[in-house]
């Protein structure tokens, strides 16, 4: 069996090679590495428009996706020594299923930012440095 940073890498590749414009089938690739559930799941949440990504007039996104129970702040592009896709999500699947049991390559939240990001499918909504601030303190308590 691969390492999981090797299939990681494989994923990456997958996701980064999806267009919104391609005749290409990605969803065959994508289900070799996720369960159908998952897959179906982070795909809708993209139709029901809950990936939702901040821009700051600087340049800076933050990333929200909208969940049946909560609201899911997903990072991302952070430094990590461990895992190579380097993104955290706050929802409770998350932490059980990709960072304890390690049962998942990671959650629907986390796979539907990075497939709404290639298919242009993300939700963007412009925020000054106060709304910002606002969504740091909500996403903190």
């Amino acid at each position: 069996m691969m390492a999981t940073a090797d299939l990681l890498e494989l994923v990456q590749e997958v996701i980064a090679s999806i267009k919104p414009d391609s005749d290409r089938d990605y969803m065959a690739e994508l289900r070799f590495f996720f369960p159908d559930t998952l897959l179906l799941s982070a795909l809708d949440l993209i139709d029901r428009e809950s990936v939702l990504k901040y821009v700051t007039p600087w340049g800076s996104s933050r990333y929200e996706v909208i969940g049946s129970t909560a609201m899911y702040s997903v990072f991302p592009g952070l430094r990590t020594s461990k895992s190579r896709l380097q993104v955290y999500c706050t929802c409770p699947a998350y932490s059980y299923s990709v960072l304890i049991s390690e049962s998942h390559l990671m959650c629907k939240h986390v796979l539907a930012i990075l497939l709404a990001e290639r298919l242009s499918k993300c939700i963007e909504r412009p925020v000054s440095q106060d709304d910002l601030a606002s969504i740091v303190v909500r996403q903190c308590s």
